[in-house]
């Protein structure tokens, strides 16, 4: 491959972004269920979506001194504005809203300068054209969940999400973003029925959120690209090059 190609890399959590911030020019975090696929519908409607993390508390203030909504907890019900995709669907053109999330949000905050994006199923073709720039290179980073003692829990739908992505970077890629991207390949034809069965997605749909792993599940179907500038997402076309860091 050409050297003024890109090189990827992948790693896994708060700990696989942090050894790949310092060599990555361009981000993107991969939360399928659900930060990453929530940020896309919002975005997509003209909102911006500012991550903060789940369960602080000083979200509410945090919230009104940048005007914007709080998004509640997803359990919370009663048509409010969640983490939950559906509720997304409507937000009007200009919105802001604070997405509290254990995972995406969390990652989001911690990339520092370094251009970001949000990225999923949804989106995958978008953001992997969008992030690919010739001599930048990319750290494709899955969300994960967590086990009950707040550990990492490699969840397979990010994993999917990741080798998605990475399928469409026309890139020299590292041995682990060659592993995820042949994960993708290798289950593509049964996409949805893996992740509605996956832990993530039978939890999901135990609690009520059936909707939320449909929504998810549908490759490539926007073109939205969501960009992290200063503290929120928005669809953006930014340009890397001014953006990024040298690496």
């Amino acid at each position: 491959m050409s050297s003024s190609q890109p090189s990827v890399d992948f790693g896994w959590g708060l700990r696989g972004l942090l050894s790949l911030r310092p060599k990555s020019g361009v981000i993107v975090i991969v939360d399928v269920l659900s930060f990453s696929t929530a940020v896309d519908v919002a975005t997509s409607q003209g909102a911006q979506i500012l991550p903060f993390p789940y369960g602080h508390s000083d979200a509410e203030g945090y919230a009104r001194s940048r005007g914007a909504v709080l998004a509640r907890p997803r359990r919370a019900g009663g048509g409010q504005l969640s983490l939950s995709p559906g509720t997304l669907k409507t937000v009007t053109n200009g919105a802001r809203i604070v997405l509290p999330s254990p995972n995406g949000s969390r990652l989001s905050r911690e990339t520092g300068v370094t251009p970001t994006f949000a990225g999923c199923l949804r989106n995958a073709t978008a953001v992997a054209q969008a992030s690919s720039t010739p001599g930048l290179s990319i750290g494709v980073v899955a969300a994960g969940e967590r086990w009950p003692d707040g550990s990492l829990r490699p969840a397979i739908e990010d994993l999917l999400g990741a080798g998605a992505i990475i399928q469409d970077m026309p890139a020299r890629l590292s041995p682990d973003a060659e592993a995820a991207r042949a994960a993708f390949r290798a289950l593509r034809g049964r996409l949805p029925n893996v992740i509605r069965e996956s832990q993530s997605g039978r939890e999901l749909i135990e609690a009520g959120f059936a909707g939320d792993v449909e929504i998810a599940v549908q490759m490539n179907a926007s073109r939205t690209v969501p960009f992290l500038h200063r503290d929120g997402y928005s669809s953006a076309s930014p340009d890397l090059r001014a953006n990024g860091q040298e690496t």
